[in-house]
């Protein structure tokens, strides 16, 4: 996926592999820096007491009943997709287990795994044993057809095998799962191979297009498998995202409330560093008053990310890709 991506590799990292209470430590730094700087810039000597910063305290503790009572009640209304009568629940019960008796033929198991890692790792290993089965039935085609298959499978096997080392003891909840999820290029894979089944320049023999279509039927079961991890795994983001606004709203409201009511800025003197005591301490208790908001944007940030990533289903490839080049540049 970082191949793939246009972001550079330290700016998908912080978007998707950083932990989200480092990504808000960075951000709340960046606030705190921003204010001082600015703060010591345009402020002079002897930082005032006043209209602006009572304005802006108030403004903080209105935004964050605001901002934590929109969010609770967004993250309540998502959540809400999961309640309802006995007959919507068995039917979505009877949806599953059909889906998990699919995969469980297709990948030839007499049950399919129940957990996500495993389950996609089952996916992705019968994909790879299908390219290899491939491989050998069509050893004697002629080269330019020959160098065309190699290419595609030789790219299926090598980016199933580290989604494989990837899904190997990830826990569903965390990030790994659904990193290694987008990892796998599958929409590209079954647009390629589709093109490779269609085209008359390729006479195949009957055991590879027998095994080419069992790797596209494996290949079209991964594209909903992914969709519902990565919709599970944005419940799980978002309980876990109401449930940290609720524990850290208060502590802000409290240092927001006691600004506003007891702060006296120009009541304190002395400087460090040619920067203001008083500069400082206004900085810290609005970084620390916006920790609610600065906590909201590292969640959006990977949930829009993945989204963005995942915007299609199936053999749609919604950035440009030079299918001139290599096949291994596009796994």
């Amino acid at each position: 996926m970082r191949e793939r991506a246009d972001e550079n590799s330290w700016l998908l990292w912080t978007l998707l592999d950083a932990d989200r209470w480092l990504v808000t430590a960075l951000l709340s730094a960046a606030l705190f820096c921003s204010i001082t700087i600015v703060g010591s810039l345009v402020s002079g000597p002897g930082f005032q007491a006043g209209d602006p910063i009572e304005t802006l305290y108030q403004a903080l503790i209105t935004s964050t009943v605001t901002g934590v009572t929109l969010v609770l009640t967004l993250s309540q209304l998502v959540l809400s997709q999961e309640l309802g009568s006995a007959g919507d629940q068995h039917e979505r019960m009877q949806g599953a287990l059909s889906f998990r008796r699919e995969v469980a033929d297709a990948v030839g198991t007499a049950v399919s795994p129940a957990e996500p890692s495993a389950f996609l790792r089952v996916l992705v290993t019968a994909t790879r044993d299908r390219a290899e089965a491939i491989d050998d039935a069509a050893a004697n085609l002629e080269p330019d057809a020959r160098d065309r298959i190699t290419s595609y499978l030789d790219a299926v096997i090598e980016n199933a095998d580290g989604v494989i080392e990837q899904l190997d003891g990830a826990t569903f909840g965390e990030f790994d799962v659904v990193r290694a999820a987008l990892n796998y290029n599958y929409s590209w894979k079954l647009y390629e191979g589709r093109s490779i089944h269609e085209t008359d320049d390729i006479d195949l023999p009957e055991a590879a297009v027998t095994e080419l279509e069992s790797l596209l039927g494996l290949l079209e079961l991964f594209g909903p498998a992914r969709e519902h991890f990565k919709t599970l795994y944005f419940q799980w983001e978002l309980s876990n995202l109401s449930r940290t606004l609720l524990y850290t709203a208060v502590p802000a409201l409290a240092v927001a409330v006691s600004s506003l009511l007891f702060l006296d800025p120009s009541a304190i003197d002395g400087t460090t560093a040619g920067i203001d005591h008083a500069l400082v301490l206004v900085a810290a208790t609005t970084t620390v008053s916006l920790v609610p908001f600065t906590i909201l944007l590292a969640y959006v940030l990977r949930i829009v990310t993945v989204t963005k990533r995942t915007l299609s289903i199936g053999p749609f490839i919604l950035r440009e890709t030079d299918r001139s080049a290599d096949v291994s540049e596009r796994t």
